[in-house]
């Protein structure tokens, strides 16, 4: 049968206690040594019974230890509160940066009114000299822009002019060819035509005698009579 889960509470009996510590100590420090030796790891133990004895592990000294452990922890303190430092110095420079981008998105909309001639009362003279040299400036390069995309478009169109004068050369070359050839066929075709009725003419298939009759026609009776009727 296997051990029953034990509830983890104060042992009320004494006797019970003590055995159950006795037992447990020993256990803790074999695991003690065991992780040191195994994982070559510094170890410190120390345990005060109810009575006040102490018991004690260590494969260092345990002042050594405590002196280690006690640096650690300043150390650990240290890098904590230099994180909050720099928590603190990116959450104000994020706050500033935030502050500017608001700003900035402020002055670019109150341009985009003054350029649009509008909520001019509020600016003075320089401000709107300003304004209007921005502006000047702003229309030089959307020209220079402007004639510099039509001079492209220009060339591109010059350019495909070109292209269909050639396709339209080679297109008409091409259909001359073709009826060129056409008429030559329609020439062969007439002359073979010509050659053939010469060639019937010439052997006279219907000979003149086979027209004429052999001797006098006799008719019966019955043809007489259809040649009356008719």
């Amino acid at each position: 049968m296997g051990r029953g889960k034990i509830e983890i509470k104060r042992i009320e009996n004494t006797t019970n206690r003590q055995v159950t510590f006795c037992k447990r100590r020993n256990g803790l420090l074999k695991k003690a040594y065991e992780l040191s030796v195994l994982c070559d790891a510094e170890v410190a133990l120390i345990v005060f019974s109810s009575r006040g004895r102490l018991y004690e592990y260590s494969n260092n000294s345990i002042k050594t230890t405590i002196e280690r452990y006690k640096k650690a922890c300043s150390d650990s303190s240290a890098t904590s509160s230099v994180t909050e430092l720099n928590t603190q110095y990116y959450q104000q420079e994020s706050a500033k940066l935030r502050q500017q981008i608001q700003m900035l998105q402020n002055s670019n909309s109150n341009l985009v009114r003054h350029l649009m001639g509008d909520s001019l009362s509020a600016l003075t003279v320089k401000e709107l000299k300003q304004l209007e040299n921005r502006l000047e400036r702003g229309i030089t390069r959307i020209r220079s822009k402007k004639h510099e995309m039509l001079l492209a478009e220009i060339e591109y169109l010059q350019k495909r002019e070109i292209e269909l004068e050639n396709e339209n050369v080679c297109i008409r070359t091409k259909i001359a060819e073709v009826e060129r050839v056409q008429q030559a066929n329609m020439a062969v075709s007439g002359q073979e035509l010509n050659a053939i009725q010469a060639l019937a003419n010439s052997r006279n298939f219907f000979s003149p005698n086979i027209m004429e009759p052999a001797g006098p026609v006799s008719f019966s009776h019955q043809d007489k009579k259809m040649l009356h009727l008719g």
